[in-house]
């Protein structure tokens, strides 16, 4: 079983409940939108196919438990859900970064899904599979990238109106970097009292935003 790759690498978590700690990143290849602000197109354009056990050995040269399969959109190739498959039942936990277009049902149980909603500024807002909520539970997160008010009232329409059954901690709303100062964000949601988390992309903060691999 093989897949496309795009890049393996080690760095620290920079986003969701796992920001900070350190983890495996396994980005494949390929993607079904083009979001305004996208900063991987690159793996729309690099791919090196790669067997499940190829994939594995390289994880496993890196010794980290903490592994997250992003993209791109991971969940547009089959064997996806088998690679996780056999880096839990290795002792791994893994997270699945996807941008909501996919169906998560079928997902293994003990993956922690972070799934975006696409908001007006994307130029994606209409292709959230939304019958995907019914299969987010307790461990799972979702995310709004925000750039401009616009995207936060839609992003906060959606929590209100959608997500109720979500924790605060697992709701995160995210700045498009250098596009919207976060302080402004930080009153907006101060001012609605609204149940999300801000989030920062933290490896941006640190290595700056155009670098890959981190």
């Amino acid at each position: 079983m093989d897949l496309d790759v795009c890049e393996i690498f080690h760095s620290l978590q920079g986003e969701s409940t796992y920001a900070g700690l350190p983890c495996t990143f396994v980005r494949l290849s390929g993607c079904n939108l083009s979001c305004s602000w996208c900063d991987t197109a690159y793996a729309n354009e690099t791919r090196i196919t790669m067997s499940i056990p190829a994939i594995e050995e390289k994880i496993n040269s890196i010794d980290c438990s903490l592994v997250e399969i992003t993209g791109g959109e991971p969940l547009l190739q089959a064997n996806t859900h088998s690679l996780i498959e056999h880096l839990i039942d290795d002792g791994r936990q893994v997270l699945i970064e996807t941008n909501g277009t996919q169906s998560i049902r079928d997902l293994p149980a003990a993956s922690v899904k972070i799934m975006d909603v696409k908001c007006p500024s994307s130029n994606e807002s209409g292709t959230t599979l939304w019958e995907n909520l019914d299969f987010i539970d307790h461990k799972d997160e979702i995310k709004f990238v925000v750039g401009s008010k616009e995207d936060y009232e839609y992003a906060r329409s959606v929590i209100q109106d959608r997500l109720a059954h979500i924790r605060a901690g697992k709701i995160h709303i995210s700045p498009v970097h250098g596009q919207i100062p976060m302080e402004t964000i930080a009153r907006w949601m101060l001012k609605d009292r609204l149940a999300a988390r801000l989030s920062f992309q933290y490896h941006k903060m640190i290595w700056g935003p155009d670098k890959k691999g981190v």
